[in-house]
């Protein structure tokens, strides 16, 4: 009987540690926001605030927003105003760092702007938003905003998994664009980009086939000719494993007055990058003061190649 009620007493426990085990690595999961969960909180930010319901979202007691690098409270800016959401939407979602970024365009008092979303998830809730709007060409440089219809397919296809890069990879890749344009040349630093890789700037195709910025030498991304941006820094934003996209901030330094004295310009790329090569750039920009700090940026890099 001894025997018989310690066996039952070990079994007991043991079910116990399990369902405790179980449990916990439930929480654990429940704990991590997935892609789907990331893919939400975009949702639920662009839906709150075409509906002026930012009360709505759950953000952390600390949430910080930003709007073009000035503090703002959650209603404010282009929540004003935000009308609709077009169907354009890029969703680069890094689950590692809990971060959900997005190119969206949003119509603000039923005009299309282009806006740039990043958004730091943790315990379910938001604790930081950073944000850019482009609302028309002065702003932007180029604004070809009614050609974004709908995002590439070539971006949002998940790579497959035996040709997708490491993280660290995955960065070096991306981090070849700014070293190329930092020297003014994508050849001098050998930029490892794909024979059919483009470039689309504000929604206008300027690099690969049926480029428009100075055809047919466009078309060759690699060897285009290409303005020499010293003073040229920028952030790791995200790394969104599955689709192979990398995302920097940059900011491309001192233009010799070409946007106005002062005036630079603030550029999110997006870079698809798997195999060993960069196959595609998408970018949303905007002129802004050069020397004006984004409030974000204590990882700011500068070109290593």
């Amino acid at each position: 009987m001894k025997i018989a009620r310690h066996a039952f007493l070990a079994l007991t426990i043991a079910v116990v540690a399990a369902a405790a085990a179980h449990m916990g690595s439930t929480v654990r999961a429940a704990d991590v926001c997935d892609r789907d969960c990331l893919r939400g909180f975009i949702t639920r930010y662009l839906e709150a605030m075409v509906s002026h319901t930012p009360g709505g979202l759950p953000v952390s007691p600390t949430m910080r927003f930003t709007e073009d690098t000035v503090d703002m409270k959650l209603g404010e800016g282009l929540w004003k105003q935000a009308s609709r959401i077009r169907p354009y939407r890029l969703d680069i979602l890094d689950v590692a760092q809990g971060v959900a970024a997005s190119q969206v365009v949003v119509e603000e008092a039923g005009m299309p702007v282009m806006l740039m979303l990043r958004l730091k998830v943790a315990d379910m809730k938001i604790t930081e938003v950073e944000t850019q709007v482009t609302r028309n060409q002065k702003e932007g440089a180029i604004f070809a905003i009614e050609d974004l219809k709908s995002p590439n397919a070539a971006m949002t296809a998940p790579v497959d998994p035996a040709k997708r890069a490491s993280r660290a990879e995955a960065i070096r890749l991306a981090e070849f664009y700014p070293a190329g344009l930092e020297v003014g040349s994508f050849v001098a630093v050998n930029a490892p980009f794909a024979a059919d890789a483009y470039r689309f700037e504000n929604g206008r195709l300027m690099a690969g086939k049926g480029c428009a910025f100075r055809p047919p030498s466009c078309e060759d991304i690699k060897g285009q000719e290409i303005t020499k941006h010293p003073g040229l820094s920028y952030r790791v934003v995200a790394v969104d494993e599955e689709l192979g996209i990398t995302l920097l901030r940059m900011n491309f330094g001192p233009a010799a007055g070409r946007y106005g004295e002062g005036n630079g310009l603030m550029v999110w790329e997006a870079f698809k990058v798997y195999g060993g090569e960069i196959h595609g750039v998408e970018a949303f920009m905007k002129v802004m003061p050069v020397a004006a700090p984004s409030g974000w940026d204590a990882d700011v890099r500068h070109p290593k190649h």
